[in-house]
């Protein structure tokens, strides 16, 4: 059986990444810290996400594969690496988030790079690959324009796997949340 095709995310889209991405990140450290309310967890991480995928759906930089069950939502390096304040959350929601944002921000290199946002893969489509396909089709279109990719991840394990798949660590915060800054060099 061969595996479905990645595509370009489209506007119509949205439900089905957004859901994904909900389901996927339900106990990622990151959002756990930004919302850690089991109540409100479902609303405020699609208002995040749909507001990652209404900022980059129009840049053709939204990967999806099998309907949106694997999604990888990159930032070119033309896009400047906006923050997600302008979503209105209560003031403690909102703290966290901001903080966060600058955190990693600034962590950033000045370079220009892609910038690999959010990567997942619904719990249902897990262990098939498509998380890495789709991941790989950002880092051909990184490639492409002779950039590297940078990525962050809260997730221990996920340094591991990422390794795996050529990326290496180039630095890391401990506050708010402990989180691995990783590139890929182009090849």
């Amino acid at each position: 059986m061969t595996a479905p095709e990645i595509t370009i995310a489209t506007p119509a889209d949205r439900r089905a990444v957004v859901d994904t991405l909900v389901a996927a990140f339900v106990k990622d450290p990151v959002l756990r810290h930004l919302f850690p309310d089991e109540e409100t967890y479902p609303r405020y991480a699609a208002t995040f996400f749909g507001n990652l995928f209404d900022k980059r759906v129009h840049r053709s930089s939204i990967w999806t594969i099998g309907g949106g069950a694997s999604v990888a939502i990159w930032e070119p390096p033309a896009a400047g690496h906006e923050t997600s304040a302008e979503v209105r959350y209560p003031a403690d929601v909102q703290a966290r988030v901001q903080s966060y944002d600058e955190a990693v921000h600034a962590a950033l290199p000045e370079f220009p790079f892609w910038y690999l946002g959010v990567l997942g893969t619904h719990p249902d489509s897990a262990g098939r690959g498509w998380g890495r396909a789709v991941m790989r089709a950002g880092l051909e279109r990184a490639a492409a324009d002779g950039l590297p990719a940078i990525l962050e991840t809260s997730k221990p394990a996920n340094v591991e796997l990422y390794r795996r798949a050529g990326w290496e660590v180039v630095g890391s915060l401990s506050e708010p949340v402990p989180t691995w800054v990783m590139q890929q060099s182009p090849r």
